[in-house]
């Protein structure tokens, strides 16, 4: 009777086993599964993905879009053989299985004309022989510092109309125009070097969300551009005016609706609706009709897509 109470007990105790294997089993395929689709992420302001390693590193550095921006290509395996991706203001790779910031400034860097600052109250030296100074110094401390910009190879220089400072990884701007507290940017160098060594072209274009990613690409902003079939016409004659509405990484908005205002050499004004096909493009017959010799017809063009807004102008001249 023991036997047997035992060897029920056995086998309840064998098909709780059983379970619990095929449930331990399920759990290893589910975590890969939904890792998957975690691990990575779609950037609808650029349409790449990062994912895998160089998504953990990104989601890894405070105010990622600042100092690394956006992607802007897939990764990919590069002529010398290294998992490389790029990125607005940077490059990513793998080095002996580690994800690292590519030493860009290093590579980038061309001497501008040097400006001198010897503040020892606002400065902080380094031994590569540089300081890193005021507002400069403020960004560099707040985005990582050497652990991310690398240490300066340059003092600040004057190049492109502006101030900059190149650092191993990566060259610090500033930008005068912008509001307080955003005038030092980080330069992108991702772009920069990106052409500079001739990759190929064709990796900056942006694909469709993976199946896996939760949602669709969204239009983030757009951009329009009108301009006219014939830049010259008769007084009298037939003109067309093409209206091509882009999001932000100019793939076409299809069902922009908006108006075109044309203002004709008499002076009078009309007001025409335009609404965008598949293809982002919208077309405005305008017959012209005793226009002024030598005069110019304005078109303004505004544009709406859900919230966003988008504007632009064209012209074209009367002959006779």
């Amino acid at each position: 009777m023991a036997f047997f109470v035992y060897n029920n007990n056995m086998m309840k105790l064998g098909k709780y086993f059983v379970g619990l294997v095929i449930i331990l089993s399920l759990l290893a395929v589910v975590p890969t599964q939904a890792q998957g689709i975690e691990n990575s992420r779609f950037f609808d302001q650029t349409r790449h993905n990062v994912q895998g390693a160089f998504w953990q590193y990104y989601q890894s550095v405070p105010d990622a879009e600042v100092v690394l921006g956006y992607p802007i290509t897939e990764q990919f395996t590069n002529r010398d053989g290294v998992l490389v991706q790029y990125f607005q203001r940077a490059r990513l790779e793998t080095q002996n299985g580690q994800v690292r910031l590519s030493p860009l400034g290093r590579l980038t860097y061309k001497v501008g004309v040097q400006l001198k600052i010897n503040n020892s109250l606002a400065c902080r030296q380094y031994d590569t022989g540089f300081s890193v100074c005021f507002a400069f110094l403020d960004f560099f401390d707040i985005h990582g510092g050497v652990t991310l910009l690398g240490r300066p190879i340059s003092s600040f220089e004057f190049q492109d109309n502006m101030i900059v400072q190149y650092f191993e990884n990566g060259r610090l701007e500033w930008h005068a125009s912008n509001p307080e507290g955003q005038r030092v940017v980080m330069g992108n160098l991702g772009s920069i070097y990106f052409k500079a060594i001739n990759e190929d072209s064709v990796r900056l274009t942006g694909i469709f969300p993976p199946t896996n990613t939760i949602g669709s690409s969204q239009v983030l902003s757009l951009k329009v551009r009108a301009f006219p079939w014939k830049a010259v016409t008769y007084s009298t004659d037939q003109q067309v005016i093409f209206i091509v509405v882009q999001d932000q990484t100019l793939q076409p908005v299809g069902g922009a609706t908006g108006n075109a205002t044309v203002k004709w050499t008499t002076g009078t004004v009309g007001t025409f609706p335009i609404v965008t096909d598949a293809k982002g493009i919208a077309t405005l017959a305008l017959p012209v009709a005793d226009q002024a010799y030598g005069g110019l017809v304005t078109i303004d063009v505004q544009v709406t897509h859900g919230e966003l807004n988008g504007q632009t102008s064209t012209s074209f001249r009367i002959w006779y």
